[in-house]
């Protein structure tokens, strides 16, 4: 049999098979403070991720779904709400960097700063702020990350900044949970 070639981005997990690596533990944020990963794919927002997001959080703003109140009020089409931007931001960035998480401890400094329609292409990039031991739980890291995504124009549209927990042992976990 020819040998498992690991490339960048996988481990190999028995002859012949490879596991994509999901997330990261402390140890790899350690180096990687200071750092900016870029996500990819891009994503664009759909009539769908916009009206399952409305329907779920019960959200009737006019701006988000009225086109007429859109018109009248100056706007050439309804805005997409902040909740997909968010939500398709931050999930653009988990498989890279918390995707082992634990927890998610808090989300700070959210500014939309471009409004958001159905059939923009959002791209994100995460800076690694910090990453250090957890004080009261030893076999976790918190890690700190500011997160910005732009639009198709590259425009920013949004930043936020989150901090979440990650295994100190990551091979530990993956061994446990086949990650």
């Amino acid at each position: 049999m020819t040998p498992t070639r690991v490339v960048q981005g996988y481990r190999t997990v028995g002859e012949g098979r490879l596991r994509e690596v999901v997330g990261c533990g402390l140890e790899e944020f350690g180096t990687l403070v200071g750092q900016i990963i870029e996500h990819r794919p891009a994503r664009t927002v759909t009539d769908t991720d916009h009206a399952m997001t409305l329907a779920l959080t019960g959200n009737v703003a006019p701006v988000h779904s009225d086109a007429q109140f859109c018109e009248r009020t100056g706007r050439k089409r309804a805005l997409v709400c902040g909740v997909v931007t968010l939500g398709l931001v931050i999930g653009a960035s988990v498989r890279s960097t918390s995707g082992l998480t634990t927890a998610n401890l808090s989300l700070d400094e959210v500014r939309f700063e471009q409004p958001v329609h159905v059939g923009d292409t959002l791209r994100a990039e995460t800076e690694i702020l910090s990453a250090r031991p957890s004080a009261s739980r030893p076999d976790q890291g918190v890690v700190t990350v500011r997160t910005t995504a732009f639009n198709q124009f590259d425009r920013r549209v949004i930043t936020l900044t989150r901090a979440f927990l990650v295994p100190a042992d990551t091979a530990a976990v993956r061994a446990a949970t086949a990650y």
